[in-house]
């Protein structure tokens, strides 16, 4: 199997879709079938639900949201609710852990780290909290993380927010933290920079994090 990570580019793509696009490519890197693969992803609006349901806290009926356009889903990462729209860049790995040489606590630090770097591209200096997994500048979330483990292989992953509507998440609480103040790229600066160069710039990180491990190759031989 090409020991190389995958990347593939989805452009806008609905939720749903990419989440059955996860489904097959997890069931392919169980049976060895698929390389570690990450994706990159905007969505059309959509408030996810993660798989504990008493910490999801909507604030609005889902009828009302679904007249707006916004699809609700529930899925079964871990977290509370946490929304989606263009202008928001998603990395989804579908990663076989042990093949980075990580467990699922330097997994999700790890998928922080990307983002940290990826912002700090950009001109700003983000924190991780452990508390309350997330990227944060001065009190201010600006991406949240949630991962799913099926024997060891992740899927779900990181979204930034870099130019999108944050009045979707008026609509909850998000990530269960009463009181968030979300934020973004454009927010921080007055202005974001083009998604290609987001992009590019999470497509090297990822690389440089979410490789294989040269003892884990020297193992599967």
């Amino acid at each position: 199997m090409d020991n190389e990570l995958i990347i593939r580019d989805l452009g806008i793509i609905r939720y749903a879709d990419c989440l059955a696009l996860q489904e097959q490519l997890c069931a392919q890197r169980l049976a060895d079938g698929a390389g570690n693969t990450v994706l990159l992803a905007e969505h059309p609006s959509v408030i996810t639900l993660g798989a504990r349901i008493s910490d999801n806290k909507l604030l609005v009926p889902p009828a009302h949201l679904r007249r707006q356009g916004i699809d609700i889903c529930q899925v079964g990462r871990g977290g509370a609710a946490t929304a989606h729209n263009p202008g928001q860049i998603v990395i989804y790995p579908i990663i076989k852990l042990k093949t980075i040489r990580m467990g699922l606590s330097d997994y999700v630090h790890t998928l922080g780290q990307i983002g940290i770097e990826m912002l700090r591209c950009f001109g700003l200096e983000a924190c991780w909290r452990r508390q309350m997994p997330g990227l944060w500048i001065d009190g201010r979330k600006i991406a949240s993380v949630g991962v799913q483990v099926r024997k060891w292989v992740a899927m779900h992953g990181l979204a930034v927010n870099i130019c999108n509507d944050l009045s979707i998440f008026e609509a909850i609480v998000p990530c269960g933290l009463e009181g968030v103040q979300m934020t973004s790229v454009q927010k921080e600066l007055g202005q974001a920079p083009p998604m290609a160069e987001v992009k590019a710039c999470l497509s090297r990180l990822c690389r440089k994090y979410l490789s294989l491990s040269e003892a884990a190759i020297d193992e599967s031989q």
